[in-house]
């Protein structure tokens, strides 16, 4: 007998390698999905100039980037903006300037879409076989109302959706959609899946989620590269009563040992 729903994930037409490079730019969905990358020595740069909401300060952030990356992450939180009446730009923060200095718009799908399809743009001219998953953040927005929020989200929703199938895009096999959104709200329909608030998913959420996305996306190698991490990883994240005993030292020697042996077989963790 089934108590819930499963919610069945697009397999994209790549897979995350072990040692890919990394970036993820978005809502605050964004900073947890790229600290798990970081939690497994992924070299990853995580929203590098801040949170970004909207479709529009994701482009910001991407236009200002000048690295190339193997895997870009977009999770998008919203489809409103905030624009500065006296010059027209649109803004990424407020900075906490008077509410009165800024108009609040929404997005149209076709906003959205273009934002996001310049931003692949970007990305590929510095590596034109750079993969690229977008997601939709479940976090909800109180602030617009219930009703509000999910229209927001609707609008996420159709934009990725029509970018995702449009064949004009010439990266539409390395373009993705993961259902982070659905997981959340059709999986996890229960409030003790969300934090304090009501609205932000818990620990326990993101974890989930992580573990569906690696199911999904990681290589047969990427998935052997985690459990060969694992044990150095939580080993790392040990925290002794008496970090300056002989014990620990001697503990920590061995870890790095492990380390530096593992970073013959994968060189990237000699910078992490």
């Amino acid at each position: 007998m089934d108590f819930r729903t499963i919610v069945d994930i697009p397999v994209p037409g790549f897979r995350i390698e072990p040692g890919y490079k990394i970036l993820t730019v978005g809502s605050c969905f964004a900073d947890h999905l790229g600290k798990k990358f970081r939690d497994e020595a992924f070299e990853a740069d995580v929203n590098p100039y801040g949170v970004m909401y909207n479709p529009a300060s994701i482009l910001h952030t991407v236009e200002r980037y000048d690295k190339a990356v193997d895997i870009a992450i977009f999770t998008l939180g919203t489809n409103h903006i905030y624009r500065l009446k006296e010059t027209g730009e649109i803004v990424d923060n407020c900075q906490k300037r008077p509410q009165k200095l800024f108009q609040e718009e929404e997005l149209t799908v076709d906003d959205c879409c273009g934002y996001l399809e310049k931003a692949i743009g970007i990305l590929r001219h510095l590596n034109h076989s750079v993969k690229v998953i977008i997601t939709v953040s479940p976090i909800r927005y109180a602030k617009y109302g219930y009703h509000g929020s999910q229209l927001s989200k609707a609008t996420l929703l159709l934009a990725v959706d029509r970018l995702v199938r449009c064949p004009a895009i010439e990266c539409s096999g390395n373009l993705s959609y993961f259902p982070a959104y659905e997981i959340v709200n059709d999986e996890l329909r229960d409030y003790r899946f969300y934090a304090s608030d009501m609205l932000h998913p818990s620990q326990q959420a993101v974890d989930y989620i992580w573990e569906r996305f690696v199911d999904v996306v990681f290589s047969d190698s990427a998935k052997r590269y985690l459990q060969e991490w694992k044990p150095i990883k939580e080993a790392l994240a040990h925290r002794p009563f008496n970090p300056d005993s002989d014990a620990y030292r001697s503990f920590l020697s061995r870890t790095m040992e492990q380390k530096q042996q593992l970073a013959i077989k994968y060189p990237w963790l000699e910078r992490t």
